[in-house]
């Protein structure tokens, strides 16, 4: 396998030295493993963006609230490495949580401005303390890397607008690269999480994107926002799917989208299918930095 396998932050900085001194370009895709299709794509980005692509493979710990499914989270590390070097990642650099968050670790980056207290960060669903955990990782990784460009996957639009913001207000000088969601010939969006369904629920779960194309098509179709929820709501009604929430924000600073006004508006969507806590969304309007895709 010809792809490099390093466990260190050490180890890693010592990888990439030269090449940053010849001048080649970094690219940076997190991920927390179980690689699917939209990880692929991710990479692939980065393969074409970027002279060095080096892939993080990490369960963050940090990121999950008691009672999540931290230890049950799909691994299998052997596939991933095969998956990635397909692919074209140059580097996958797969720490221990010990390397990670060293004894005594106690200093976190929280990114405010009403991006982290709603939808998943809501604190009765995941809560702000998930989003915690993810820019605290990702700061660590941008540190440790110093990546050109950072890739991260539409399907996540929230976190992809929370590190956006969290690179600019700390002044990472990586680009952060919205990667269009990857979906099941169905539209399910692709997810690691996707193994936990069952047949029955994996046959209701493309309710999800059914419902965000039906309130999609009534925008476009000259309706309020209020109605095409509501067409959304009722396509996961009878599909016997209880969202989580299903809200549209204005996608550059995550506030209530009352009208839509040309301004691009995130419906977004999170509901339980059977053992799988799924996430959708689609963007409404012209592009934007918070979802324009990968070139």
């Amino acid at each position: 396998m010809s792809v490099q396998v390093i466990r260190t932050k050490d180890d890693l900085r010592a990888a990439l030295r030269p090449r940053r001194r010849a001048g080649e370009t970094i690219g940076l895709v997190p991920t927390m493993g179980y690689l699917h299709d939209g990880h692929l794509a991710l990479i692939r980005a980065a393969r074409e963006r970027c002279d060095v692509v080096v892939m993080s493979l990490f369960v963050n710990p940090t990121q999950f609230r008691e009672g999540e499914d931290l230890e049950s989270y799909p691994r299998d590390e052997e596939r991933d490495l095969a998956l990635a070097e397909e692919a074209g990642a140059d580097i996958v650099y797969a720490p221990s949580v010990e390397d990670v968050y060293p004894n005594g670790f106690a200093t976190w980056v929280e990114v405010g401005g009403g991006l982290t207290d709603v939808l998943c960060g809501d604190p009765g669903r995941r809560g702000p303390d998930h989003f915690r955990g993810v820019t605290t990782v990702v700061a660590k990784l941008f540190n440790t890397v110093e990546p050109d460009a950072s890739f991260f996957g539409q399907k996540d639009a929230q976190q992809a607008i929370v590190i956006r913001r969290m690179a600019r207000d700390l002044d990472f000088r990586t680009e952060i690269v919205t990667v269009p969601t990857v979906r099941e010939p169905d539209g399910l969006a692709m997810s690691s999480r996707n193994t936990y369904l069952s047949p029955a629920d994996r046959e209701r779960a493309p309710a999800l994107y059914r419902a965000l194309r039906t309130a999609q098509e009534a925008v476009e179709g000259g309706a309020s926002l209020d109605d095409a929820l509501a067409d959304a709501r009722r396509v996961l009604t009878e599909a016997g799917i209880e969202p989580e929430y299903l809200e549209a924000r204005y996608a550059d600073d995550l506030t209530p989208a009352a009208a839509f006004d040309g301004r691009p508006v995130l419906v977004a969507v999170a509901a339980r299918v059977g053992a799988a806590r799924l996430i959708d969304n689609v963007v409404l309007g012209p592009p934007s930095e918070a979802e324009t895709p990968a070139e």
